[in-house]
C-alpha cells in the first residue's frame, strides 16, 4: 500500500485535531450559555472577520510584531558577541556569568511595574520587556553553540596560520550558527510571550492593548479573536525562523532527517 506524503499526513492530523477542538469548544459554549464567558467558535470567527475588515487586526498585529523584531534584533546584537566572548574567555565568563544567573530567573514581566516609571506608556516599555526576555536564551544558546565547535577545525585553521579574528568569523561562527538559530527561536518565543503582558498595561496599541480594551468592554468574542491572532503570529514567526534555519544551515541535521 502506497504511503501518503509526510506533509499530507501532518495536514490531516492537524485538521482532525482542530475539528475535535472546535466541537468541544462549541459544546462547552452551548452548555455554559453565556456569550460573555465563552462565546461560540462562530461568534469568534465573526469577530475576527470584523476586526480584519476595519483594519484593527493589521494595525495591532503589525505593531506587536514590529516591536518584537526590534527587541529581538537588539537582544541578538548584545547576546551573540557577548556569548562568543564568554565561551572563549574563562575570565570574562567568570565575571559575567554570576550576573547572568542572577537576572535570568527573573521574568521580564516582573520588571513591568518598575519599567512603567522609567519608560512610561509607549513603545519603549514593551520593547525593553521583550529585549530582556529574548536576551538570555540567545546568550546561553550562543555559548553552547560555540563550545560545541569541533576543536579540530580551530586547530587546523591555526596550523595554517589563519588569524584569530578570521577563525572566529569563518570557523567558529558558522559552526555555532545552528545552535544560535535554535536559541533565536527560543528568544522569539520568550519575547512574544512577554510583549502581550507588557502591552496590557504599558502600550496604547498592539495585540495586548486590544485584548485589554475589549475585555474592559466585555466584548469577549473580540478578546478571543485577538488571542487567536497572538497564537497565529507566534506560529508564523517560528515557522519563518525554521525556514531561515534550513536556508542558512543546510548541513545541520533536522528532526525530519533523523526520522
Amino acid at each position: 500500500m502506497r504511503r501518503l506524503p509526510p506533509g499530507l499526513v501532518a495536514l490531516g492530523v492537524y485538521l482532525r485535531t482542530m475539528v475535535v477542538f472546535g466541537l468541544v469548544w462549541a459544546l462547552a459554549s452551548a452548555w455554559i450559555g453565556n456569550r460573555a464567558l465563552l462565546p461560540s467558535p462562530l461568534a469568534v470567527i465573526d469577530a475576527l472577520w470584523r476586526v480584519a475588515l476595519n483594519g484593527e487586526l493589521v494595525e495591532h498585529a503589525g505593531l506587536s510584531v514590529a516591536r518584537m523584531i526590534v527587541a529581538v534584533a537588539l537582544a541578538a546584537a548584545v547576546a551573540v558577541p557577548l556569548g562568543l566572548v564568554m565561551a572563549m574567555n574563562r575570565l570574562v565568563e567568570a565575571l559575567v556569568d554570576p550576573v547572568v544567573e542572577l537576572l535570568r530567573p527573573i521574568s521580564g514581566i516582573a520588571w513591568i511595574p518598575l519599567a512603567l516609571f522609567i519608560f512610561g506608556i509607549g513603545h519603549a516599555l514593551p520593547i525593553y520587556i521583550m529585549f530582556y526576555g529574548a536576551l538570555f536564551p540567545i546568550l546561553l544558546g550562543t555559548i553552547a553553540g560555540v563550545r560545541a565547535t569541533d576543536r579540530r577545525l580551530v586547530d587546523a585553521a591555526r596550523t595554517m596560520g589563519v588569524a584569530w579574528p578570521t577563525i572566529v568569523l569563518r570557523v567558529v561562527l558558522p559552526a555555532a550558527l545552528p545552535g544560535i538559530l535554535v536559541a533565536m527561536r527560543l528568544g522569539v518565543a520568550a519575547a512574544w510571550t512577554a510583549v502581550i503582558a507588557a502591552e496590557l498595561v504599558g502600550a496604547p496599541s498592539g495585540l495586548g492593548y486590544a485584548i485589554q480594551w475589549y475585555r474592559d468592554m466585555l466584548v469577549t468574542p473580540r478578546v478571543m479573536a485577538f488571542i487567536a491572532v497572538v497564537g497565529v503570529c507566534g506560529y508564523l514567526c517560528d515557522a519563518g525562523l525554521r525556514w531561515l534555519n534550513r536556508r542558512l544551515t543546510p548541513w545541520a541535521p533536522t528532526l525530519e532527517s533523523l526520522a
